[in-house]
């Protein structure tokens, strides 16, 4: 599950490359945490080519209790849910890092293993009441993820957007597909006295 991810001045700049024109109105927020039910820059298709939207993170819950922020990407396509979502409606969401918590509730970010590197998570939205909303696909967590927990958000290579995006042919392909190794680091290690 991802709960929490970070965007920084670098994921800003990435976002601005990517698109061929941003949009004034964007408030890309950089140098702070999003969490479920915030706004945030996400990048989709728009007139056949990537665009940054603003959109609020997470689907309403069943009969409006609760907040749906993740979404299985093994299941995604069986799921009333956000089958027509994910079919018609895809979207990446860059940050610099994630989090995921322990069993034992020990922080721990996720990053690229390069150098200010940007993650990009595969997503879907949705319009509920007038306003667009997006979910983060996860995935069955690889080696680096999965001493803290079993499931991590579908991370896209930089050259997989487009498709990812555009390229309904491409959905089923990128589904299945394993993520990168991550760097782990744990947000408050413990200092040991004796070894």
């Amino acid at each position: 599950m991802c709960g929490r991810y970070y965007v920084d001045d670098e994921t800003s700049r990435e976002i601005e490359k990517i698109v061929r024109k941003l949009d004034q109105r964007l408030k890309i927020e950089h140098g702070q945490d999003i969490h479920p039910s915030e706004s945030a820059v996400i990048l989709t298709k728009e007139c056949k080519e990537v665009a940054a939207r603003q959109m609020q993170w997470g689907f309403p819950g069943f009969q409006g209790k609760g907040l749906l922020i993740n979404a299985r990407a093994e299941a995604i396509l069986d799921k009333k849910t956000f089958r027509d979502s994910v079919l018609h409606r895809r979207c990446v969401i860059p940050a610099h890092h994630f989090y995921e918590w322990s069993k034992n509730k020990e922080k721990y970010t996720f990053q690229s293993p390069k150098q200010d590197a940007t993650l990009f998570m595969a997503g879907c939205y949705q319009i509920y009441n007038g306003q667009n909303r997006f979910v983060i696909l996860t995935t069955q967590a690889n080696a680096s993820v999965a001493p803290v927990h079993e499931r991590m958000p579908l991370l896209l290579e930089r050259q997989e957007l487009e498709d990812w995006i555009m390229e309904d042919a491409a959905v089923e392909f990128i589904l299945a597909k394993k993520p990168i190794l991550l760097n782990r680091t744990a947000e408050y290690e413990q200092l040991k006295l004796f070894s």
